[in-house]
């Protein structure tokens, strides 16, 4: 017996079987049931989620031996012949290679004779949307007042295309993509009836590349066993098919919040030299990013993702802000618009990953005015923490270094920004549980960040001291000139401090 591709064999003979379509499948067979037949219906939506499957079904239901019925035998001969694509009452005719008027008028003439031993002669005309204006213009009057033994089903993957006038004739119905569950559900149908193993990250990989489409994810599943030899993992997928697993994903990601383009440039290098395409290489990369952005937005459904959460590392998807990374996909987004016209596709992969590497000290225009204002305003009070302004500097004592150390090295990848403003404190000090640091006078945007992230800091340096910890941030004060106009003084300063200049003497 010949090899017959899953899509086909696996495809269903009832409404019954149909997966995903449940608004379709019920108004057909409800409007069966009722004996209310159209003469025309416009079936719209994505490749491979059902739209010809569903007219052959529907023919079905409409010629079985047992009258019009929504649930057709299957065994009668018109509805073996319609299975088989013999009937000579179900016309199936290819809107793309059918093109012109010339082909519609032949529809004209033949509609005018009855069927030959079915109920209704039926015409299944798929890709409509191919039809020229003028096939168009012809079949107006025909699907508008057919004889009442025919029945159109127009069938269209850009149901935008098919003319208004069209349309209105038509009832129409609008398939949706398939969700990964149901496609996953259906491949592991299939890998047990072939008898072959099957990973379940590697179905779940199978159905999110599959885009919605139950045919795609049947060629992709079918791709796979043929080579998996009885055992389908996601180890052999990533060998055979050129995809970048999610584990090498998590460890480039790593590299780029910790700021090592070295290193990330080399992981990319070595997953391009395995033979993955630029193309999908930026896929992936632009999928993981939106994974990111979900799971900070506290979405961890296993259909969106199309990994599970637990995929992620949980200190990688705390390490950058959501701004961070909102920029970072736009950025790969933009990469692929940009890859169609680059000069060498590759080197605008490596210019993006070296960017992607700074992402960690990037800050928002937020930042940037609160950052201003408080140079103007002074530093506000936050929870937890306490602003003080003193002309001397606070002593530092104990294991002030360790723990400045510490805490530095522990919320460098959870926080860099936060962290970097940490490094650039004057003085630290550690007594009986109050955490003392001190930044410069001309540092007041550093000590605004430690001040709005002070809980995180109060953690940090609790995991780290093993007791409760009070944090106060201390401003430093510069000496102002006693002599002039103090009015005067004060703006100069002011300016001074914003534009982070030099006070030059004039003659």
């Amino acid at each position: 017996m010949s090899y017959e591709v899953t899509a086909s064999r696996k495809r269903p003979r009832v409404f019954g079987e149909m997966v995903g379509q449940e608004f379709v499948v019920a108004t057909l067979r409800a409007s069966i049931q009722q004996g209310r037949i159209a003469h025309a219906y416009l079936f719209g939506g994505p490749r491979g989620v059902g739209k010809t499957t569903t007219a052959r079904i529907l023919a079905k239901a409409l010629n079985c031996r047992q009258g019009a019925t929504d649930t057709p035998c299957g065994e009668c001969d018109a509805c073996r012949e319609i299975s088989q694509g013999v009937s000579l009452d179900v016309i199936e005719i290819d809107g793309a290679s059918n093109t012109s008027v010339n082909d519609v008028r032949e529809i004209k003439y033949e509609v005018l004779f009855s069927p030959n031993s079915c109920r209704y002669k039926i015409y299944i005309i798929d890709e409509v949307h191919m039809l020229s204006n003028s096939a168009f213009n012809a079949l107006l009057k025909t699907i508008e007042e057919p004889p009442p033994y025919i029945v159109f089903i127009f069938a269209t993957t850009e149901i935008h295309k098919v003319p208004a006038t069209i349309r209105s004739r038509c009832q129409q119905f609008n398939f949706r993509l398939l969700g990964i569950r149901d496609i996953r559900e259906k491949l592991r149908e299939v890998s047990e009836e072939m008898k072959v193993a099957a990973e379940e990250e590697a179905l779940l990989w199978i159905a999110r590349e599959s885009t919605g489409s139950l045919r795609d994810a049947y060629t992709l599943l079918d791709q796979a066993m043929s080579f998996s030899q009885g055992r389908i993992t996601l180890a052999k997928l990533k060998e055979k098919l050129g995809i970048v697993g999610v584990d090498e994903l998590n460890e480039l990601f790593r590299s780029l919040v910790d700021g090592e383009s070295r290193k990330a440039l080399e992981l990319a290098a070595e997953i391009l030299a395995r033979g993955v395409a630029v193309e999908q290489f930026v896929v992936n990369l632009v999928e993981y990013f939106r994974n990111i952005l979900f799971l900070l937005n506290g979405i961890e459904t296993e259909e969106i993702l199309g990994f599970s959460a637990r995929s992620f590392p949980e200190d990688l998807v705390g390490s950058l802000t959501q701004h961070q990374v909102e920029r970072g996909l736009e950025l790969l987004l933009d990469l692929y618009r940009k890859l169609r016209f680059s000069l060498n596709q590759r080197f605008e992969l490596e210019l993006a990953v070296s960017r992607l590497a700074r992402l960690g000290s990037l800050i928002t225009p937020e930042e940037i005015r609160a950052g201003i204002r408080s140079l103007r305003t002074g530093v506000p009070e936050a929870p937890g923490a306490s602003t003080e302004s003193t002309e001397e500097p606070v002593a530092e004592s104990g294991n002030r270094g360790e723990l400045k150390e510490m805490l530095i090295g522990a919320l460098r990848r959870k926080r860099p920004t936060l962290a970097s403003a940490l490094a650039k404190a004057a003085a630290w000090s550690l007594h009986q549980g109050k955490l003392t640091i001190v930044f410069k006078g001309d540092d007041k945007f550093s000590s605004e960040l430690v001040l709005k992230e002070s809980a995180m800091v109060c953690r940090a340096a609790a995991e780290a001291t093993g007791g409760p910890i009070q944090l106060s941030v201390v401003q430093r004060e510069e000496a102002r000139p006693e002599r002039g106009n103090p009015g005067l003084d004060e703006q100069v300063q002011m300016v001074k401090k914003i534009f982070k200049g030099e006070i030059v003497q004039g003659d």
